[in-house]
């Protein structure tokens, strides 16, 4: 390694603090580690490529953006963790992000290797025989090059916009004694790969290799020196603040025009196939940037091809390369059950996904729609699934006379318009629609039922730690509590009440909800661990730990005496095991076929324990910035059964990685039997 990069490196740890955005590189590079271990069926480490490219292209529009942001508006301002500027951060995340970059040149060699092994050959444009090129040839002619999109560059041709994330392949072009610049515009609705030939060993070619391949025919009565593929990623970060006083103001319209502004934004990394290039130096010129922002990857950006592999296999083929197919459990009870309203009502009910199936949230809701004792279902929404059934049955209940009220997150970064459109179909069916509070993002996870019987109010309360979405339920770890209780049922009601009047100063029995209780609830629970001591216990779980009050609030109870153990899916800014300051904290971090996604916090042990499912994680964003909430799991069965969850976790040696005091994940030492947690919830009910 470079004395530069490991200068970077170093710079992003300071005391007992990890920087954010280092420490979300280190996540994604464990998500590229899952492409290259050779446990996991090749098809899905062929897809965990193709996540880390997919996260790698939204940090780049998000965070880097961001940081570009922050750097032009106070470039003197310094991250409170580590005491680095933005445009600090900027150099040190270019740095390590061109490391990477050759990992995963590494990494895609080698899968194209095992592929290959199994009977499956991705092909190189320099690989194709005679034959071979001839029927891409073919092809590019019939099927790519009617959508393309093509010109040369001259005084009645200018430089068109780089669209964001959009493929290019410039060309040098000459005619005569003339120089020109040829730009081809791949379309993004084109297959992904194209079948070449035919026999027991299935070739396939990308998309961007026909071009390589075939595209200069293109420029008919030219003659071509070069060409290079080229790629824009732009700033997505934009300010979604308005003037709540503004009655006349239709947030949803500014929205509409928030997320066509990003097409236009700045330009914020810049990816090309050639190293040394007369067209590379070309795009930097014209884009006016700074060659640290220019990453090199002879074959691919986006990597999306490899999520579609599967798809181009018969299925004798595909189905050993790919994990068992599951289908999420229903509790026999709950199958059995004549009615879910009537289940609730008498004991709470638990779903842990994707271990369990969403049917019976989704039966409850259909239950609801019809139920003449239901008067009124309340729900936030932050992100749903393209065709969604949780929406439909809102829908229905509507239609049906009840009182539906949906919180729907318009500022749900990239799904914006799909909730703008769900937003629009709820409406006209008579619900009726909340965008939010105030400027806070509504990521709170809750659905509030009231119904009335003969004169008495009951509620039913969901409360998770995860979207209402079938797909994502699916795909990531989340925990769902179904209650009945009335205190909780009333701060629900309370919830959305304060929501539509856009009160944040309310104090509620039960639950915890920030920005005003979530964060000085939670550390009123670590104070009471830390008055323990050695006797003190914090088991906590969560996506992402930046807080730098909570961070603080952790290195007390550690140095307290306080067992900590912490399992951080993805950035973790606490430094762990640090002699002296960190001494009792432990993290891990658990990467694997499933998304870990579920927040839980749980302090002490025996009778005085108290423990939350949460839609927070720890960070500022989510504890001061958002509105959160933090149920208490009042059931004990139901509390036993997330805590083996947790202990489960903790006693993974597969997949599991340790975070050490030096800032590196490392490998979880294997005791006498291998403990994959995931495998085991999938096929063992807790």
């Amino acid at each position: 390694m470079s004395s530069d990069k490991l200068k970077a490196k170093k710079s992003f740890i300071k005391d007992i603090c990890i920087n954010r955005e280092y420490s979300w590189l280190l996540f994604n590079k464990r998500v590229m580690d899952q492409a290259s271990d050779r446990s996991v069926p090749v098809l899905e480490r062929a897809k965990f490529l193709g996540i880390f490219a997919s996260n790698l292209d939204e940090f780049f529009m998000v965070r880097v953006g961001s940081l570009y942001n922050e750097a032009a508006a106070n470039p003197n301002d310094r991250d409170n963790k580590t005491g680095l500027t933005a445009q600090k951060q900027i150099d040190g995340i270019c740095q390590v992000v061109a490391e990477q970059y050759e990992q995963r040149s590494v990494c895609y060699s080698a899968l194209v290797k095992d592929l290959a092994a199994c009977g499956v050959k991705l092909l190189r444009a320099s690989q194709l025989s005679a034959r071979q090129l001839k029927e891409c040839q073919g092809y590019f002619k019939l099927n790519i090059l009617p959508q393309l999109s093509i010109m040369v560059l001259d005084a009645k041709h200018p430089m068109m916009q780089f669209e964001n994330k959009r493929n290019y392949m410039l060309y040098d072009l000459s005619k005569g004694d003339r120089s020109m610049i040829g730009v081809m515009a791949l379309n993004e609705n084109l297959p992904k790969l194209y079948r070449v030939g035919s026999g027991e060993t299935i070739k396939l070619i990308a998309l961007e290799e026909v071009i390589r391949a075939c595209g200069a025919s293109a420029f008919t009565g030219y003659e071509v020196k070069e060409s290079m593929l080229v790629r824009c990623t732009r700033n997505a970060d934009f300010d979604t603040y308005i003037d709540d006083a503004d009655m006349e103001t239709d947030f949803s319209q500014i929205m509409k025009k928030k997320v066509a502004s990003r097409a236009h934004m700045n330009i914020v990394r810049v990816e090309v196939d050639s190293r040394d290039s007369k067209l590379k130096e070309f795009v930097l010129k014209l884009l006016k940037l700074d060659a640290k922002y220019c990453f090199v990857d002879k074959r691919f950006f986006d990597y999306k091809f490899l999520f579609q592999i599967g798809r181009c296999l018969p299925e004798e083929l595909a189905a050993p390369l790919k994990y068992k197919p599951f289908k999420g459990r229903v509790d026999e009870e709950l199958a059995a059950a004549p009615s879910m309203i009537e289940t609730v009502l008498d004991h709470d009910v638990f779903l842990s996904y994707p271990y369990d199936a969403m049917t019976p949230l989704e039966t409850l809701l259909d239950e609801c729609s019809r139920d003449a004792r239901v008067s009124a279902i309340s729900i936030t929404i932050y992100r749903l699934a393209h065709h969604s059934r949780i929406a439909d049955l809102l829908c229905r209940a509507s239609e049906n006379g009840k009182m539906v009220t949906v919180v729907i997150e318009l500022c749900a970064r990239f799904d914006e318009e799909n909730n703008m459109y769900f937003a629009r179909k709820l409406q006209e069916a008579g619900c009726t629609i909340i965008y939010g509070m105030e400027n806070y993002k509504v990521h709170s996870k809750i659905i509030s039922i009231v119904l009335q019987n003969e004169g008495e109010v009951r509620y039913i309360t969901h409360l998770g730690t995860g979207n209402y979405n079938e797909s994502t339920s699916k795909q990531y770890t989340d925990l769902n509590i179904i209650t009945s209780d009335r205190a909780i049922g009333e701060d629900g009601t309370a919830f959305f009440r304060n929501i539509s009047i856009c009160n944040t100063e309310y104090r509620y029995n039960r639950l915890l909800v920030a920005p005003e209780t979530l964060k000085s609830g939670l550390i009123a629970c670590m104070d009471r661990e830390i008055k323990k001591g050695e006797d003190g216990y914090i088991l906590a779980k969560m996506n992402s730990l930046t807080d730098k009050a909570i961070i603080e609030k952790l290195r007390e109870a550690g140095r307290a005496g306080v067992k900590v153990e912490l399992i951080i899916r993805g950035i973790c800014c606490i430094l762990p095991g640090v002699p002296g300051k960190t001494d009792n904290i432990s993290v891990i971090s658990i990467v694997g076929r499933f998304l870990e996604h579920s927040r839980v916090y749980s302090f002490g042990k025996g009778k005085d324990r108290l423990t939350y499912i949460s839609s927070a994680d720890l960070m500022t964003r989510n504890v001061d910035k958002r509105v959160e909430i933090a149920a208490p799991v009042l059931d004990r069965s139901i509390e036993e059964r997330i805590l083996k969850i947790l202990r489960i976790m903790l006693s993974d040696n597969v997949k599991a990685r340790q975070l050490c005091p030096d800032g590196k994940y490392r490998r979880v030492e294997k005791g006498e039997e291998p403990v994959d947690a995931q495998d085991y919830l999938l096929n063992n009910k807790i």
